[in-house]
């Protein structure tokens, strides 16, 4: 399926769907962790997050602190518990620090929830009403893959920093930004055989749309394969590619995902920019560390991809890798790991027209994740 297939199949779909589930875009995405404090430290310091908003103690809350950073389009929320009681502790001692909750920002919460329950999805929380001086929330949510949740924010009620309960972060600490400004799509890791039922999961309960498929003859390497498929929802502001292990000679990174964070998760968020180069730079510059991409890739980069406006050889410096579709070209790179589980780690790319994920850079991808992992001893 070509771009414009796929951009036509979407406009099909979301009509056809009667638009039962509409959605506007990603409203935050919340981690678990273990020390909340400290991970606003690190988003801060290293990818350049703003001060948002807090709750803890001094706000009334005595069961977890959260703390929100933003940049541009971007929110995240740190969460982490406060006494031992806290059932989020059961999240943390098996899957380590990881995302916990999508939020999907929609301009009906209630339904939204009736819309996925009735479809078969499992309840997480049935619509709460969340109010101050500021106004009101409505929140809603169901379960997806493993333990992650999908959120329904409704806050066209609502004119406070955040969410009620939450106050105004004020910090003389704000390191400048990096120039990273949506989440561009959120990548979930899933078991032998899930794939496919998830796949399902979010065309029945959610009205997504597989939008690309990819197996283990597109993604692999001489010792590891795996397979996606790409979900995206009708106005193609909200995109889940889902990956499952395929049979390959060693351990896959999804196998090594899913028995380092014990279950099915949040592989990677994928963050927007403008400037590639100059992200990464500045990125690399704060102490944020790269998967390394061998020299041979750059070579034929000109003789696959055609005319670009990089230089190649800045791009080789930094390790980025181009890829074209019908539409134009991208650019993309990855991080390792971000926390000491070989999980959660981020990518950092820049869409010059093409709305593809990279199909011509699997290879020289997974090649320098396999070194990676061989580094471990998890290969």
């Amino acid at each position: 399926m070509n771009t414009k297939d796929i951009a036509s199949t979407l406009e099909k779909v979301y009509k056809e769907a009667g638009d039962f589930l509409p959605l506007n875009g990603t409203d935050y995405v919340e981690f678990y962790v273990g020390n909340a404090k400290q991970a606003a430290h690190f988003y801060k310091t290293a990818f350049g997050f703003q001060s948002l908003a807090y709750k803890g103690l001094e706000t009334g809350s005595q069961d977890y602190s959260s703390y929100v950073l933003a940049q541009d389009k971007i929110r995240i929320v740190l969460t982490t518990p406060l006494n031992s009681k806290s059932p989020i502790n059961d999240h943390l001692r098996k899957h380590g620090d990881g995302v916990k909750v999508i939020a999907l920002w929609v301009d009906d919460a209630v339904k939204s929830y009736n819309e996925t329950i009735s479809r078969g999805a499992k309840s997480f929380m049935e619509p709460s009403k969340e109010e101050d001086s500021n106004g009101f929330v409505i929140r809603s949510g169901v379960y997806t893959y493993g333990e992650t949740v999908h959120l329904f924010v409704e806050r066209k009620n609502y004119n406070g920093i955040f969410l009620p309960g939450y106050k105004a972060w004020k910090s003389d600490y704000n390191p400048t930004t990096t120039g990273l400004k949506y989440i561009d799509h959120m990548v979930g890791n899933v078991g032998w055989n899930e794939m496919n039922t998830w796949a399902e999961y979010y065309q029945k309960v959610m009205g997504f749309v597989n939008v690309l498929s990819f197996d283990d003859k597109d993604i692999s390497t001489e010792y590891s394969a795996l397979m996606s498929k790409v979900m995206s929802n009708g106005n193609g502001r909200i995109k889940f590619p889902i990956n499952e292990p395929a049979e390959g000679k060693k351990r896959s990174q999804i196998e090594e995902y899913i028995n380092f964070y014990e279950g099915q998760g949040v592989q990677h968020l994928a963050l927007a920019t403008d400037n590639i180069i100059e992200t990464v730079s500045v990125l690399k510059s704060r102490g944020v560390e790269f998967l390394t991409i061998p020299t041979v890739y750059y070579d034929e980069l000109q003789s696959r991809v055609g005319k670009i406006d990089e230089n190649i050889t800045e791009l080789a410096k930094l390790g980025i890798l181009v890829d074209r579709d019908d539409e134009g070209y991208m650019l993309q790179i990855f991080t390792k790991p971000v926390e000491d589980r070989p999980t959660l780690f981020y990518e950092i790319i820049q869409r010059k027209g093409a709305t593809s994920f990279g199909k011509g850079n699997f290879k020289a991808l997974f090649e320098s994740i396999e070194l990676e992992q061989a580094k471990r001893g998890t290969l």
